[in-house]
This record gives structure tokens, C-alpha cells and sequence, in this order.
């Protein structure tokens, strides 16, 4: 299969759909790579490295999609990428459609088959290539929130760990999953106050069982909620639905009533965000204030440690980029279900039931494509 990776365009976005040594081990299957010039440098990579590994390099990005049979990126294409796109081909990267009709719309009336990597399931209810990118996210939330406290960045001044004699910064994460569980994990090593909110009791429980007393766990009910969100210094928003739009769970109005000073951040923002307040924001400007309340909504966070970020999604995306391309699209998704769970679009079709239901499309079942 001829296999194309462009550069990513998306404000700040440093990441690269494939390392060279993933191009190396698709060169060694028998497969044609062809990487848009200075893909990765923001990995560290230069393109003497993905020669090396046996691929070609293009000058344009236009060379790519007009010549990859499977287009192999990180973020959503932008609307210059998706009028590139052809009937039949393969897009396989990050999409967060339900969130994004027009993006929905672009590749729905491509024809292309878009395979997104936040749907793709495993035996154990998990979603394995979007769980190291929330990993990611959820340790840089805490990061991002400390800096957004700093007075001089319009936050409360507060140093999440305290010192002797002074209290800690409250944190208050809402959702205990994968990005929850890694923020108070950052968290708790700064020694800041910690309290995570979910609704699910084993969740709870194994919450509890891990961080004992250095986080407080508590079932999230309205009450709750408005509680813990009104005494923070800093929220994290780590809710989520595969596939469909977050929840919004923090209403302007209890937004209203935080400290002024206060920080939110939401992780959810790629599938439109957790707080009624959030808006997409880039690295370039990450922050904006609504009633005082400093909120941090970077759509692409892990972009900022891109090589970190490169490397752990393609240890997961890289088996099933394999799998494309060794049987094609629709072989590699009969013999894989879990595979097939990341089929959003095909042939002009939503084949995903959330993203259809969601922005009002006819569902059709993914086996039919």
C-alpha cells in the first residue's frame, strides 16, 4: 500500500503520524511510505531520518494526498486537507467529529474512509489509541492549571503545593478515567489538595484503593458538584463519552460562583468540552477569562511534548496501520471488531452511531460499508 504522512497545520501541533521507525517497520512489510518534507522535525526527527528508514519525501502536501492510498496523520484534517481528499481513500488519525459538523460534513461528502483513533475499542471496554494521549493530557492539565494560577497570568496567585505553613491549592477533577486518574496522580505529587468526582462505584473504588488518603474520592451528584467546583482553585474537566459530544456538566452559572481568580481546565474540549463556558483555544493563546474564571481549553494538548506524544500513540496506532495495509480496509475491520469500532465515516456514510445521532445523520451499521 502506498502510505502517505503530511505535516500537521493545526495551530502549535508538533506531533507526526508515524516515527521513522514506524515508516522502517511498514518498509519492511512491503509498503511505500511517502512523508511531506519536515514532518517531523518537531519530534527531533529530520528527513535524512525517514530516508533512512526507507521512505520518500514530498515537497507538498498535495503531493501526499494525491498519491497515498491511506493517509496516516495525528489531528483532524483542516478544511485545506479534507478538500484533498478522494473517494475511497484512507484517512486514519484523531477525528472528535460529533463536536464538528463541518468537519463531519467535508468528509462525509469526500467519499473517504475515515478511521478514528478515539473509537477504536479493546476486550476490556477501553479505547487502547486514545488511552496514551489522555495520559498525556491528564499529567499536562495539572501543568497547564499550576501556570494559569500564576498571578501575573491572571490566576489566584496560589502555588498548588503550598509551603510550610501555608495551605495547598484545591484541586477538583471531574471524572475519574484514564485522564482523571493520571491528573491526580500529577496532583498528588505536587501535594496539592485533591478531590476527584465520578459516578461510577468501582471507578470509586479503585480510585480509592490506590490514592488512599492522598486524594479525596467522592460520587459526583449536583450537590457535589457545585461544592467542590465553588471552594477550587483549580478544575479539571475529564469527562468522557467515546465518540459523542461531553457532557456539560459546569453551567455558566456555577462557573459564576468560583473564585475569582480560579482555574478550569477541559480536556474534554475535543469533543466540545465539559463546561458550558469552553471554547477551543490554541497553544498560541490557550487562555481567555469568563466571570473571572481563567479557562485553559488547548484542543491539541499533547502537541506541546510532541515527541513524547509521537512515540506513545504510535506504539498503539502503528499494529493496526500494519493491518490496513497489509489486508486493506475493509479485511483488516472484518477480522478485527475492535478495529471496526473506529470506522466514523465511509463512502459518503456515518458508520458511528454517536457521531450520527449527534449531529442528526443516518446511521449506517459499519459491517454494510
Amino acid at each position: 500500500m502506498f502510505i502517505g504522512v503530511p505535516k500537521e497545520i493545526k495551530n502549535h501541533e508538533y506531533r507526526v503520524g508515524l516515527t521513522p521507525e514506524s515508516v522502517a517497520e511498514l518498509v519492511s512489510h512491503g509498503h511505500n511510505v511517502i512523508v511531506e518534507t519536515n514532518a517531523g522535525t518537531g519530534i527531533g526527527a529530520d528527513d535524512d531520518a525517514y530516508r533512512a528508514a526507507g521512505a520518500e519525501i514530498a515537497e507538498t502536501a498535495a503531493d501526499i494526498f494525491a498519491n497515498a492510498e491511506m493517509i496516516v496523520k495525528v489531528k483532524e484534517p483542516q478544511a485545506v486537507e479534507r478538500a484533498m481528499l478522494r473517494e475511497g481513500q484512507i484517512l486514519y488519525t484523531y477525528l472528535h467529529l460529533a463536536p464538528d459538523p463541518e468537519q463531519t460534513k467535508d468528509l462525509v461528502d469526500s467519499g473517504a474512509v475515515c478511521i478514528a483513533y478515539e473509537t477504536v475499542t479493546d476486550d476490556n471496554g477501553g479505547l487502547p489509541l486514545l488511552k496514551p494521549m489522555s495520559q498525556v493530557a491528564g499529567r499536562m492539565s495539572i501543568q497547564a492549571g499550576a501556570g494559569a494560577l500564576e498571578k501575573a497570568k491572571g490566576g489566584l496567585g496560589v502555588l498548588l503545593g503550598g509551603v510550610p505553613g501555608v495551605k495547598p491549592g484545591k484541586v477538583v477533577i471531574i471524572g475519574g478515567g484514564v485522564v482523571g486518574f493520571n491528573a491526580a496522580q500529577m496532583a498528588v505529587g505536587l501535594h496539592a489538595d485533591v478531590t476527584i468526582l465520578d459516578r461510577n462505584p468501582a471507578v470509586l473504588e479503585k480510585l480509592e484503593n490506590h490514592f488512599e488518603a492522598s486524594a479525596k474520592v467522592v460520587y459526583s451528584t449536583k450537590a457535589a458538584l457545585e461544592e467542590e467546583v465553588t471552594n477550587a482553585d483549580l478544575v479539571v474537566g475529564a469527562v468522557l463519552i467515546p465518540g459523542a459530544a461531553a457532557p456539560k456538566l459546569v453551567t455558566r452559572e456555577l462557573i459564576s460562583k468560583m473564585k475569582p481568580g480560579a482555574v478550569v481546565v477541559d480536556v474534554a474540549i475535543d469533543q466540545g468540552g465539559c463546561f458550558e463556558t469552553s471554547k477551543a483555544t490554541t497553544h498560541a493563546e490557550p487562555t481567555y477569562v469568563v466571570d473571572d474564571v481563567v479557562h485553559y481549553c488547548v484542543a491539541n494538548m499533547p502537541g506541546a511534548v510532541a515527541r513524547t506524544s509521537t512515540y506513545a500513540l504510535n506504539n498503539v496506532t502503528l499494529p493496526h496501520a500494519l493491518a490496513i495495509a497489509n489486508n486493506g480496509w475493509k479485511q483488516a475491520l472484518a477480522d478485527n471488531r475492535h478495529l471496526m469500532n473506529g470506522l466514523n465515516v465511509a463512502h459518503g456514510k456515518v458508520t458511528y452511531k454517536a457521531v450520527a445521532d449527534d449531529l442528526g445523520y443516518e446511521f449506517v451499521a459499519p459491517e454494510l460499508c
